[in-house]
């Protein structure tokens, strides 16, 4: 009998015979773009590669399942160089803000047998008093999805994540339960007015630290996001706001490759039977709309208009080819 991993591994390698997506394709598209990230003047920062929201983080999330899926045995360069430059960055003492998205990446991603130094490093970014108390100080550049004065709540829910990712007797450290307290009260003090988009990262993090989100608080979303599904599978990015103007960002109209993606993998998380029949919908949308020669989903920028040939036209794909994956390969869909 074969194992599992072995008939992944030779269905993987054969794309478009066989299965209905391409992980190679979606690796081979993820891997080239950290290529890109690697090389761009404006992804430097000290140690290594900034962690960006649209390319580095989504990437840290897909691409070792993918690793699993495709049977490679080590991490990829880009892994490894991401993971460094948040570790090198742990000891940084510059206070700025764009640190705080550093500080959650570092708590999610940079795995040590002590958990402390990241997770100090996390909660000196904790705000301590005001609206935002509880949650970390968060990046903004006035850009929808991740990056704007409302994505706080976003930024909160995968400290919560990380959070819920670490070892049960670091959590139950008196001194780090209160850290934990005041981070879960912000998220159930501020959920009801956040955008489907931020309550759906709260739900993904409550998968991991259930008293991010008490159970009974869980379903309501779940089925307010399977209401906005539409007839095609899909899901809109509309759907999944409300969001801030932007006059001048590509329209936009039908479903959506990143939205369905996120919403795809977030309510597995979240228990949802691939079996239901919303799901199976949602993941044949997916499926039918990887690139057949380059393996990534199409999507446009939320902000504006970028130039055909520049890195930022493509962050918003990268996201999108993250989530996609990451919701099929949670499904088994196409093996």
């Amino acid at each position: 009998m074969f194992s599992r991993l072995a008939v992944i591994t030779v269905l993987a390698a054969l794309p478009g015979l066989c299965q209905d997506w391409s992980p190679r394709l979606a690796a081979e598209y993820l891997d080239s773009r950290q290529k890109e990230w690697f090389a761009w003047p404006r992804a430097k920062a000290e140690g290594g590669p900034c962690v960006s929201c649209h390319t580095g983080i989504t990437y840290l999330l897909a691409r070792p399942a993918l690793r699993r899926a495709l049977g490679e045995s080590q991490p990829t360069p880009y892994e490894i160089g991401l993971v460094e430059g948040l570790r090198a960055r742990l000891g940084v003492k510059d206070e700025s803000v764009i640190q705080g998205v550093n500080a959650i990446s570092s708590a999610l991603f940079v795995k040590q047998a002590d958990p402390t130094q990241a997770f100090e490093r996390l909660w000196s970014f904790q705000v301590r008093e005001g609206k935002a108390k509880g949650a970390p100080r968060w990046y903004s550049a006035n850009l929808d999805p991740w990056e704007t004065p409302d994505s706080t709540f976003y930024g909160a829910a995968l400290a919560a994540l990380a959070v819920g990712s670490a070892p049960a007797e670091y959590r139950d450290r008196p001194e780090i339960r209160e850290r934990v307290n005041a981070l879960t009260g912000y998220l159930q003090r501020e959920q009801p007015a956040q955008p489907l988009h931020s309550r759906l990262a709260l739900l993904w993090a409550s998968s991991k630290l259930p008293a991010a989100l008490p159970e009974p608080m869980r379903q309501p979303i779940i089925d307010e996001v399977l209401r906005a599904q539409q007839a095609d599978g899909g899901w809109t990015i509309e759907s999944l706001g409300p969001w801030r103007p932007h006059p001048g960002a590509p329209s936009s109209a039908g479903s959506n490759s990143y939205a369905t993606g996120f919403v795809a993998f977030i309510v597995q998380e979240a228990g949802v039977a691939r079996s239901h029949p919303r799901l199976i919908r949602a993941l044949d949308w997916l499926k039918s709309k990887q690139d057949r020669n380059s393996g990534y989903w199409a999507a446009d920028s939320m902000n504006k208009q970028f130039p055909a040939d520049s890195m930022e036209r493509r962050f918003m794909q990268d996201a999108a080819t993250a989530f996609a994956t990451l919701a099929l390969l949670e499904s088994g869909a196409g093996f």
